[in-house]
């Protein structure tokens, strides 16, 4: 597969800061043990709102736009599903609502390995849910979008599964996924470039079958889904896994929009480069797309 066809021909003008920026930062780790997780863990903001959906209770955060808002993107922090917070990105939010003239609600989920596997995917479901029932009264609007980063991708796609296995999820009109990781468990060629990191045992460590597709979503029946748009670096060790994510997805019918940036690594749209600018700009666009 020649990944230039999915990336734009314009950002060749952004590689060389790029490939500065990859030098500059070296090769990262992530934690890899609990101690090592509650070091670098925030503490979270007291003033989270607790919206309730099934009997079930989950604290999210809520940025809105001045004026009337056309639509509301659900977000899923990233951290391996066992750091972040959705104060960690206020000011990236509170940005994007204002791009969007829409409201973002961020969920605030928990994390591993104190909560593994499947206490992440079912707050992300019960914020859903809420969405689908509340969110015309609660912000004037029923179109919602959804989408996450990195863990949070993984969520956006197990949380439209669960929700389209209900019977409800046509209620969201596209997802916008950052380089999510889809096999956790390590018995495809992705899935086993990073079978031995910790936040997999961390998260699913207590799971009888890793392949379950609410774990590991490449293994699930993807016919059903909203649009997807599959935002990826070519350096980045979960290509595989989104590549493969992309293919199933149209294989089942599916459209999917996959954006390969250039001398990009896992996080890059993070960055403040402007190869990580445009890649939130064409976010930004796509979900502006998904609200019209």
């Amino acid at each position: 597969m020649d990944l230039q066809t999915f990336a734009d021909p314009r950002l060749a003008a952004h590689v060389e800061e790029a490939r500065r920026s990859n030098a500059d930062r070296g090769v990262r780790r992530g934690p890899s043990s609990l101690a090592e997780v509650r070091e670098l863990r925030t503490p979270e903001p007291d003033d989270n709102i607790v919206v309730e959906a099934g009997g079930r209770q989950v604290p999210v955060r809520v940025h809105r736009p001045e004026g009337h808002a056309r639509g509301v993107y659900l977000d899923f922090h990233g951290g391996g599903f066992y750091l972040g917070s959705a104060a960690d990105d206020d000011a990236r939010n509170q940005q994007l609502a204002t791009a969007l003239q829409a409201v973002v609600v961020s969920v605030h989920y928990r994390l591993a390995p104190e909560h593994p596997w499947p206490a992440a995917p079912d707050d992300a479901e019960t914020a859903a849910d809420w969405l689908i029932a509340d969110a015309g009264r609660e912000f004037g609007t029923d179109l919602l979008v959804i989408g996450g980063f990195s863990a949070g991708a993984t969520l956006a796609v197990t949380t439209l599964l669960r929700l389209r296995d209900k019977g409800s999820g046509a209620a969201f009109a596209g997802a916008a996924l950052q380089f999510g990781t889809y096999d956790l468990s390590g018995q495809t060629p992705a899935g086993r470039k990073i079978a031995d990191e910790y936040f997999i045992e961390a998260y699913a460590g207590s799971a009888p079958d890793r392949t379950h597709p609410d774990l590991s979503p490449v293994y699930a029946d993807l016919r059903g889904l909203p649009p997807l748009l599959i935002v990826v670096g070519d350096q980045d060790v979960l290509l595989d896994d989104n590549l493969a994510l992309a293919a199933r997805a149209i294989a089942a019918g599916g459209q999917v929009d996959l954006k390969v940036y250039p001398e990009s690594r896992h996080g890059f749209t993070r960055r403040d480069t402007a190869m990580a600018r445009a890649a939130r700009q064409d976010v930004e666009r796509w979900l502006a797309d998904r609200l019209s």
